[in-house]
Parts: structure tokens; sequence; C-alpha cells
């Protein structure tokens, strides 16, 4: 029997990670929560991990009160993240964690020689350089957990990585599709969390809304499949049907479609290489009738532009992207930037900061810090 650690454990892809280990009979060797204590106690009592990890360590004592009696081992902060990480009996760890601090407990369970099933995009993103040369050095598989990478991975198997011409990387368009960039200046907090398609996270569905969700996923399909940033389409696709394609030099153009689960690709990064029952509904085509493609629109949706940029001068400039977007997003989420606000400060912080190599986590974390000062000192001073 399969044994995972979940990271994120409480939030949209931890909870659908569970669901899936709670069908297929998956033992979970850890759980780990920002600070959603009572769900995170829940979760204990079902699953009876060896180790919890709360990260909020004010909420240690009401965790260890909550679950008395379980046998858990309750640790705290990036330490206990790291420990969750590193278990040794732990198979495979799912790093559901948003935001960099996903990239230390990553590189952690990557050097204990754990199979990583990653839904932290900021990892790649900030730190991809570093985090796929430490895949390569431990021999470690690296299983991408978003709809979109796992759809390339899975149409790449049993291909020639030479053949490979183009990946055609697909985005719902988010809330605010077909708006000119006018008519985005009032949008309010409720209104870019009205996602059409997902059920996602308040930071990365607002990220969808900006589109930045998909620049991210630009730079993170360069770092996991080794493509130049010419060699990606992102192709607006409202249905999420088609998770994405791969396009041969013979002209050959491979997809993977499905509803719009996330259960699908947790599975898949979960169990690889079998394939196991789902309780997802089974795709219909005729019901869908007809699935419509579009360019996106780079002059409304700044932040896209901006993540293709901090692409294509690499070094530090996408991890600069990252924190700034982190910064932004949450200023946004609690009231105090509109949502153009969003891409002005992303765009400002990589056209302020200067980009260099990044030679270890350290330096990332430097990178992403200086963005979110830069961010959090432009809101001080009014902008």
């Amino acid at each position: 029997m399969k044994s995972i650690a979940v990271l994120g454990s409480t939030g949209a892809i931890g909870v659908q990670a569970l669901d899936v280990a709670r069908m297929n009979g998956l033992r979970v060797s850890a759980l780990a929560a920002r600070s959603n204590v009572k769900l995170l106690a829940e979760q204990i009592t079902e699953f009876k991990p060896e180790y919890a990890c709360i990260y909020d360590e004010s909420l240690a004592d009401e965790l260890y009160d909550l679950t008395r009696g379980t046998g858990v081992n309750i640790v705290c902060r990036m330490d206990g993240l790291c420990k969750v990480a590193s278990l040794d009996s732990a198979d495979t760890v799912l790093n559901g964690v948003v935001g960099t601090i996903g990239l230390k407990p990553t590189l952690t369970a990557i050097e204990a020689g754990k199979d990583v099933a990653l839904a932290n995009k900021e990892a790649l993103v900030a730190g991809g350089d570093i985090v796929m040369d430490a895949v390569r050095r431990k021999g470690i598989n690296l299983y991408p957990v978003d709809s979109e990478h796992s759809a390339i991975f899975q149409c790449l198997q049993g291909s020639r990585r030479q053949d490979l011409k183009k990946i055609i990387l697909t985005a719902s368009g988010g809330p605010f599709f077909g708006k000119r960039r006018d008519e985005l200046v009032d949008v309010t907090v409720s209104q870019a969390l009205a996602h059409p398609t997902w059920k996602m996270g308040k930071k990365i569905t607002v990220d969808s809304a900006t589109l930045m969700n998909k620049g991210l996923e630009f730079i993170e399909a360069m770092r996991l499949f080794g493509v130049s940033s010419d060699q990606i389409e992102i192709v607006i696709h409202r249905e999420s049907v088609l998770h994405s394609a791969v396009e041969f030099k013979d002209g050959a153009v491979i997809g993977q479609l499905g509803v719009p689960d996330m259960r699908v690709p947790i599975q898949y990064a979960l169990t690889c290489p079998q394939r196991l029952e789902s309780p997802v509904k089974p795709l219909s085509l005729t019901d869908y009738g007809n699935l419509s493609f579009y360019k996106p629109d780079f002059e409304a949706f700044d932040c896209i532009k901006t993540a293709l940029k901090a692409a294509a001068l690499g070094g530090s400039a996408p991890a600069i992207v990252s924190g700034a977007d982190e910064e932004a997003v949450a200023l946004f989420l609690s009231g105090k930037i509109s949502f153009l606000q969003i891409g002005e400060l992303v765009s400002g912080a990589l056209e302020s900061l200067s980009v260099c190599p990044l030679n270890s986590s350290e330096d990332v974390y430097s990178a992403v810090g200086a963005a979110r000062e830069y961010v959090a000192e432009r809101f001080a001073k009014g902008l």
C-alpha cells in the first residue's frame, strides 16, 4: 500500500487528495496545514497519520486537545513542514501548499528521496532550476498535479522528447474573459473569486482572474519539460475540457481531455503509472457540443504579459514576479488595492528590482522577499 504525506491538507488540493486516498486505500503518513485546525483535527481522526504539522504554532495546543488519544505527533512551523516532507514512512509527498513557502519542503522531500506530486507551482516558478537540478541528482519522480501540466505529462508518455515541437497550454480565461481593461477598474473581490469552471483556493482563483496563473504555469511548463518560451502557446479554452496538448514535429497534436475535476490529475500523480477507477463523471463530448479556443488578451490582462517577460529574462525574474504577486493578491483580497493594481505592482517590481542568477534556495527567498518588500513599500506610500 502506497503511503503519502499531504502538505496543505485543508486546502482545495489537499482535501481532494485525501478524497483520492480514501477511495483508493492509500495510507496517509502525515498531514500539514497552515491554520485550519478544526479540519486538520478531523483529518487526523479519520486518517490516523504518524505526524501532523500545524504551521501556525499558536494553534498547536488546540490541535493537541482536539486530537488527544489519536497518537499523532504534532509539529509546527517550517521545521515541522520539512519534517513531514521527509518521513521515512511516506513514499510520495503531495505538496499542495500555496506560495513560495512551498519551496523548502519540496527540496527537503527531494533530498529525502521521496517522489513528489507537485501542486505548489511557486516552487518551480521561483526556484525551478534548483528544484529540477535536485530532481535529476536524486533520481526521484516529480509528478505535476496542475491539470494542464498533468495533461502535458500524459501526452508525452511513450514519445521521444526530441520529437516535441510545441506545448499548447490551455487556460479557462477566468471570470472576466472578453472584458476590456476599462471594464476591470471596479472589479470586486467576490467577482474575482467567482471562477466559472474550477473550485480552488482564493489566491489561485484571483491569479486565474488576472491570468497571472497562466503566466506562472507558462514558466512552470518551461521548467518541467525543458522547453524554451517560444515552444509554448497559450490558448484560452472556456470549457476546460482540453486540459492541454502537445504538437510533434510531424504535425501530430495529442491532447488530454476530461471533465474539469482536479481529482483526475491528483490521482494520476499519486498512482502513476497505474490508472485506477475514479468517481469523476465521464466526459461526454456530445453534451458539450462545441469546444471554443481564443487568443489571450495581453493588453487587458497585463499580469500574463509580465510573467512571460520574466520567463524570457530568467534568473531571479520569475521569483520577483511570483513574490510580488503573492503580496499584491493578499492586499487585493483584504480590500486594500484594486484589481488592476495587482498587475501594476507586479510589473513595477520586475522593472525596479535587479535580475540576478539564482544559485541556491537562499537566493530565491532573497529575490521573493525583495519583491514582497517592494509591493509593501509601494502600498505604504499610497502606490
